[in-house]
């Protein structure tokens, strides 16, 4: 499959930078909505896949939030297979209503959808699903980290390489603009589905999609590439943070019914960015939903260290948290304290 328009070469070589890391026979799969991004993807893996040495497919998934997303799914499927993609899965996802909302319920269901299928079809084989996220999407991501009020975990977007319910994942084309994936599947002669819920304003992210253009019209265009230069400088520091946060986490000794206790001399001495960030983990660790654990809580927690005047009990989610002298007790929410 020649590459005969700038664009594809630009894909292919994003899929290629990730192809070189993985061991010969290795499984890649692209994750494959039948979207531009998605079909650009899969088409650049398809061209890529011999001269990596090894075996690429795709998976597509079905998640049941619109009459004919089943026959969407076959439809993208098809379009893989006629890249010569193989093995091609189409798989359903079950997307669970939780507090976060439909848009997060979908995101965590596809990643265990695209998890457990990698999982299945690489056997004992080393394996990877790629995502189709680009540049746009990275930047609309940092948007609403800014308009959310985010810490710079958040405001650092999406990583290149991370990993889900055991699953190493890549997005070759986040360093890509939509307009390359655009160019590059009309290129390849594929049919993208326009997905509804993109022109959907009940959606934070399309709102920040179209944030972002009227922000392009008005302050000048670059605006995304400078979202994204901000999210790799931030990214950098954060990391250095987390890691510094990791040393740092204070023993607990635990008591009765899972509860744990911190002596408060092990958190005051702390400087707030790292406080915060052992704070989290301390929470987590005690059972608290990552995706429920908001800043404000975190904050509430602090106060239990830095304005202590005899505050009462904290009830978080799935915890509750409270001093009693010199230490913090932070305890599952159904047990006493």
């Amino acid at each position: 499959m020649a590459a005969g328009h700038p664009s594809q070469a630009d894909c292919r070589r994003g899929v290629r930078a990730v192809l070189e890391g993985m061991p010969e026979g290795s499984l890649v799969l692209a994750a494959v909505s039948g979207g531009t991004d998605s079909l650009a993807l899969a088409a650049a893996l398809a061209a890529e896949t011999t001269a990596a040495g090894v075996e690429a497919g795709a998976i597509a998934v079905d998640h049941g939030l619109q009459e004919d997303s089943a026959q969407t799914a076959l439809l993208a499927s098809q379009q893989c297979i006629g890249l010569g993609l193989e093995p091609v899965a189409v798989v359903p996802a079950d997307v669970a209503a939780t507090g976060e909302g439909l848009e997060a319920a979908a995101r965590d269901a596809r990643y265990a959808a695209l998890a457990d299928t990698a999982t299945r079809l690489a056997g004992e084989r080393p394996h990877i699903v790629l995502l189709g996220h680009t540049r746009d999407d990275q930047a609309e991501q940092v948007l609403l980290g800014l308009v959310r009020g985010s810490g710079a975990r958040s405001l650092a977007g999406m990583p290149a390489v991370l990993t889900r319910e055991g699953t190493p994942f890549a997005r070759p084309l986040l360093h890509l603009p939509r307009a390359t994936t655009e160019a590059a599947t009309q290129a390849w002669g594929l049919v993208p589905w326009e997905d509804p819920m993109n022109a959907d304003e009940g959606f934070a992210r399309v709102r920040a999609r179209r944030a972002l253009a009227d922000l392009e019209d008005r302050l000048g265009p670059g605006i995304a590439q400078a979202l994204v230069r901000s999210a790799d400088l931030l990214r950098e520091d954060a990391d250095l943070l987390d890691q510094l946060a990791e040393s740092s986490v204070p023993a607990t000794e635990p008591g009765e019914d899972g509860q744990n206790t911190v002596a408060v001399t092990d958190l005051e001495g702390l400087a707030p960015a790292l406080r915060s960030r052992v704070w989290r983990r301390l929470l987590l660790a005690a059972g608290a939903p990552a995706g429920s654990l908001t800043a404000t809580h975190v904050a509430a927690c602090d106060a239990l260290v830095t304005e202590w005047h005899g505050q009462g009990p904290l009830h978080l989610p799935g915890l509750r948290v409270q001093r009693s002298g010199g230490r913090v007790t932070i305890a599952p929410a159904t047990t006493g304290q």
